[in-house]
């Protein structure tokens, strides 16, 4: 009788060896700087936030064991290609020109960008409006790519930022005439200063600013881009995606 407990206990404990050995660990890459609604740090330095929600939704559906990893916005992709993290989920936008380094799963949002200008402004998100005032984007983005595509030629100047919130802090204290950025994100910003307010959309541009955010994953890793799309199809269709997401929006935030 004693043998055969002390078996059946081995054994159990080689079945529990094995399933926590079966836990895929994901290292997921968010940046470093905050970019609320989607992410940024509390008080005690844990990660918030929409995009933490649909992360930690997305990664039990698929029951991969995921840790939040920090990296600087600018050297995120880097950091994906050398193996440093397993996915981004940072509000990037399914480009063409970063398809041609890594891969995305599918679409998990899709939002227009904006131009955001100081209340009374009287700037329109376009080149007509913009021309000889000074545009503030954060650096690495598609916005930056679009603000210097479409207004480079008719602005003061383009101003490069290391994070949006130092552009929407200029903005605020005058020293630039207008940021572009996300509409959520701006739309957040807005509603927390009353310094300012959203000019409008631009025109899209979908060669530049991409067919909605995805997760960035290395280029080959079918595997786990396909437990991300289903994972994300899965939240999408049994209502959790709805159900954390009104907690920050009074919209779809999936779009189109």
């Amino acid at each position: 009788m004693k043998t055969k407990l002390v078996t059946a206990i081995a054994a159990f404990g080689l079945t529990l060896a094995a399933h926590a050995a079966s836990a895929e660990t994901v290292r997921v890459g968010v940046a470093a700087e905050p970019y609320p609604p989607f992410t940024e740090p509390d008080a005690a330095g844990n990660w918030t936030g929409w995009e933490i929600e649909f992360m930690n939704a997305v990664c039990a559906e698929a029951k991969l064991d995921c840790v939040v990893t920090p990296v600087a916005w600018d050297g995120i992709i880097p950091a994906l290609t050398s193996n440093k993290i397993d996915a981004i989920v940072g509000s990037m936008s399914i480009t063409e020109e970063r398809m041609k380094t890594i891969d995305f799963s599918d679409k998990y949002y899709n939002t227009p960008a904006v131009v955001a200008m100081a209340k009374g402004g009287g700037i329109t998100p376009d080149a007509e409006g913009l021309k000889g005032k000074i545009l503030g984007v954060q650096v690495s983005t598609i916005h930056q790519k679009y603000a210097i595509e479409h207004f480079g030629d008719v602005a003061a100047e383009i101003k490069e930022y290391q994070t949006q919130d130092e552009a929407n802090q200029d903005l605020a204290a005058g020293r630039v005439d207008a940021v572009m950025a996300d509409s959520l994100a701006l739309d957040a910003f807005v509603k927390s200063d009353t310094c300012c307010e959203i000019a409008g959309a631009v025109e899209d541009d979908s060669a530049i600013l991409g067919a909605g955010v995805g997760v960035g994953l290395r280029k080959g890793d079918d595997e786990l881009r396909e437990k991300f799309n289903t994972a994300i199809a899965a939240i999408r269709e049994n209502g959790t995606y709805a159900e954390f997401s009104k907690k920050y929006f009074d919209f779809d935030i999936y779009g189109k």
